[in-house]
This record gives structure tokens, C-alpha cells and sequence, in this order.
């Protein structure tokens, strides 16, 4: 069975949306320091724009994504 759900993976996934749909992924914007939760520019920015704004890893920043959401 196919799954309705954007791949986590998506580069153009809006960060309001990853959050929305996998809400265990707030804890690892917040853990990275991250003022991502609540930002009004969520709805447009995608994981790649937050890590380079934020100066975090992107590789490792989504493999803690994946992790929290259990998308391995």
C-alpha cells in the first residue's frame, strides 16, 4: 500500500509542512537551535534554506529528521 505522505526527503518539502505531518521533528529543530517552530517563513523555506541559515549540517540535521519520524 502506497503512502499519501510527501517523501521526508523532498528538498522543496516546506518546513510548515514536514512539521505538520512528522510533529516529532519539532524536537530536533529545537535541539539544533533552530528557530524554525512557529517562524512566519516556514511555510517557505525548505530544510536546505534553514541549515544554511542557521549554519547546521544538512546531512546530519536530516538524518535526525528521518530518525524522529521514523522514515529511517
Amino acid at each position: 500500500m502506497r503512502s499519501c505522505l510527501p517523501d521526508i526527503h523532498d528538498p522543496d518539502l516546506p518546513i510548515q509542512q514536514l512539521l505538520t505531518l512528522w510533529p516529532a521533528c519539532i524536537r530536533v529543530f529545537l535541539r539544533h537551535r533552530m528557530r524554525c517552530v512557529g517562524c512566519p517563513i516556514a511555510p517557505f523555506h525548505t530544510v536546505i534554506d534553514a541549515c544554511r541559515e542557521h549554519d547546521v549540517d544538512e546531512a546530519r540535521f536530516r538524518a535526525d529528521l528521518a530518525a524522529a519520524a521514523g522514515a529511517g
